[in-house]
């Protein structure tokens, strides 16, 4: 009998755990069937194009990916294509950097000019590696220079050569007086590490990060590699698609020039959760707040916040960063305390990334997700183009209270910028209007207002809009030299 009573709590127990295995299981595979369901939405309204991976308490739990890596031979994304990643680099150039000062070769409150004896400027002796890994330099963003991408995107050019292009700038602000994100101090620690360690920046990650945690599909991208499962970058227009500009790479560089998968950021993920990549104490300082980023912070490559979880007022500890280069555009963001991940690839620019994680980030604690809605702005392109002011208008009449579609501020400053391009001043005022009137506490409505009315000859009017932009912003400092040049005229 005692036999017996002991083989039933036996069973009992084996059944018991299948069930709980049967049930968590289960509720995986809804999981990755409700965001299968929400990128397919997105995807279906042109506004994801990419890779995508979810990981759960550790586990990935959904993996693929949705429309086209390549448009023009018609090869689709997958969790193996290769994406530009823009600014994710940064994560990775300051871990390089915490390495190294585990090591002891480099000290984060040392000045640039302990270690790059012949970099000249203001900036030489006063901002630290800390300053730089903080983007609290106050040295100038070079991407932000004018004209730069018209200029300079195309044309290669030597770390040591291209840190004379900001150098000898005037300083924004005091280094450590605040954040200013910042693309010449990470591309400076490029150049850091290269000289304190003797090696290209490319070959110092893959010795001392990819090799080691056989991140075998990341590297430094290059236009005249052959790379297998490459992904094409492709831009945004009013009706469609275009090649995104040519960019060389050696220009982003420590600052944005690397390439991954989505499998391959999922295996950096679990090497830094098991401390494969620093140690705990310099860990802690790259996922610490170093420095406030207007509502959130920011450590050591990655910024520091809380995500909301659907309307329950509960809120999730996050670090996450994106990126933006030509054609692409990326979102990694870690859970550490839930063990969660969302990494998600894009290769068509501009996609509301941090939209599409919280829906997911629902969807991973019970919660519904927000489903996209269609594009005002794409729906009013052709017609603005095609048919004219008086149609476009209508257009719009229509739509604007339709639930079904959305307006977004971005969209229709590109929508407006592409009509002013194809020679449509008429139409792109009007669009800029509605731009104005749908956000009226934006100051770049009204700027692309102005520079719409001064294509047109209005004067007076681009005038008063430059005035109110300026108005609402001080640093507006392009709108300044635009309303000196139509003054002067």
């Amino acid at each position: 009998m005692k036999k017996l009573i002991q083989d039933l709590q036996n069973k009992s127990l084996l059944a018991g755990f299948i069930l709980l295995l049967s049930t968590a299981v289960l509720f995986s595979q809804n999981k990755a069937e409700e965001i299968d369901n929400l990128l397919s939405k997105y995807h279906e309204y042109d506004q994801f194009n990419g890779s995508v991976l979810v990981a759960d308490d550790g586990e990935v739990v959904f993996s693929d990916g949705y429309g086209m890596a390549n448009m023009e031979y018609d090869i689709p994304n997958t969790p193996e294509t290769k994406h530009r990643l823009g600014s994710i680099t940064k994560q990775f150039t300051a871990a390089l950097v915490l390495q190294l000062v585990e090591e002891g070769k480099l000290e984060l409150d040392e000045p640039i000019s302990t270690y790059l004896p012949n970099y000249e400027g203001p900036a030489a002796d006063v901002v630290t590696i800390h300053h730089l890994l903080t983007h609290s330099s106050g040295i100038p963003s070079y991407t932000s220079f004018p004209n730069f991408f018209q200029d300079h995107s195309r044309d290669p050019s030597s770390p040591k050569e291209f840190v004379k292009t900001f150098s000898d700038s005037t300083l924004q602000f005091t280094p450590g007086e605040k954040f200013a994100y910042n693309n010449s101090g990470y591309f400076l620690l490029g150049h850091i590490i290269e000289e304190v360690t003797g090696k290209s920046y490319e070959q110092a990650l893959k010795e001392r990060i990819f090799d080691p945690l056989k991140m075998n599909n990341t590297g430094y991208d290059r236009h005249e590699t052959i790379l297998k499962n490459r992904a094409s970058g492709y831009a945004r227009t009013g009706d469609g698609y275009k090649n995104a500009a040519y960019l060389d790479m050696s220009l982003p560089y420590a600052a944005g020039s690397l390439y991954s998968t989505v499998e391959d950021l999922y295996k950096w993920d679990r090497a830094l959760d098991a401390n494969e990549v620093l140690s705990e104490e310099s860990k802690q300082l790259m996922f610490s707040s170093q420095i406030p980023a207007g509502k959130s912070q920011y450590g050591y490559g990655w910024m520091i916040d809380k995500m909301p979880v659907g309307d329950t007022g509960d809120s999730i500890p996050m670090v996450a960063h994106g990126g933006g280069i030509n054609g692409f555009n990326t979102l990694i963001v870690r859970f550490p305390k839930e063990d969660d991940l969302i990494v998600l690839l894009n290769n068509t620019g501009g996609a509301k990334l941090s939209d599409l994680a919280m829906g997911i980030n629902n969807i991973l604690h019970g919660e519904e997700a927000e489903m996209p809605k269609k594009s005002l702005a794409m729906a009013l392109f052709p017609v603005f183009a095609q048919d004219g002011v008086e149609a476009g208008l209508a257009k719009y009449e229509k739509l604007k209270n339709d639930d079904t579609y959305t307006i977004n501020e971005g969209e229709m400053n590109q929508l407006g910028y592409q009509l002013l391009q194809n020679g449509k001043a008429k139409e792109a005022i009007e669009v800029f209007k509605i731009n104005v009137a749908e956000f009226p506490d934006s100051w770049n409505t009204y700027d692309s207002l102005g520079e719409a009315y001064m294509e047109d000859r209005q004067k007076e009017k681009a005038i008063a809009n430059y005035k109110k932009s300026i108005e609402m912003n001080p640093e507006n400092e392009n709108g300044k030299k635009m309303l000196k040049k139509i003054q002067a005229e």
